[in-house]
């Protein structure tokens, strides 16, 4: 199988690109996942989130965005001081204040889902170039939606956070054209495609 080189460091990682990378993501508790998965990694390495995803998943009840938003002081402590899980209060209270954020996206929008398909009228962005490893870390679409998001109140979503959520949630299909998941994305959803140069 041809696959994109940055996932080919461990088994972990092929696994992810394999079979979440760029899938679509039209369920709410996934894409907050997803999300914050990438607001845990700011100053990271992606390999050490995946590896600590068990642990995310344990400390914030497999992330549903409802029972985060509840979190207290003691929830903070409880996080804190879980083995193996990042230290920093600060993407802690993050994470919590996100999902309360997210709660209110969700009431003026019915889903965050449908709030973050809703910046491209629900297509997977195909951008000319990137198939060919010509990829940004951000771009205009990623500068937008950080910016809303930051007014809504979220942490830790600068462009190029939320440019790699973009990726990772299938709203934009950066596999390079030499992967198998470039072609099996594209057939699967080619009624949903919007090429842009």
């Amino acid at each position: 199988m041809s696959r994109c080189p940055w996932c080919l460091i461990n088994d972990l990682e092929t696994k992810y690109h394999d079979e979440e990378w760029g899938v679509p993501v039209h369920d709410d508790r996934k894409q907050f996942e997803f999300l914050m998965l990438e607001v845990m990694q700011c100053g990271l390495s992606w390999d050490i989130v995946l590896k600590k995803r068990d642990i995310f998943r344990s400390c914030f009840d497999n992330f549903d965005y409802d029972k985060v938003a509840e979190y207290d002081q003691q929830d903070i402590e409880r996080i804190m001081n879980t083995p193996g899980m990042i230290r920093s209060q600060r993407k802690i209270e993050a994470v919590i204040g996100n999902a309360r954020c997210v709660q209110k996206i969700r009431e003026e929008f019915g889903s965050f889902s449908d709030y973050l398909w809703g910046w491209t009228d629900g297509k997977i962005l195909l951008y000319k170039g990137h198939e060919l490893g010509n990829i940004p870390a951000k771009n205009e679409l990623s500068d937008k939606i950080s910016k809303d998001l930051k007014k809504r109140g979220m942490k830790y979503l600068g462009s190029i956070t939320v440019y790699s959520h973009l990726q990772a949630s299938g709203i934009i299909n950066d596999h390079i054209k030499e992967c198998d998941c470039f072609n099996r994305l594209i057939k699967q959803n080619e009624d949903k495609i919007l090429v842009l140069d």
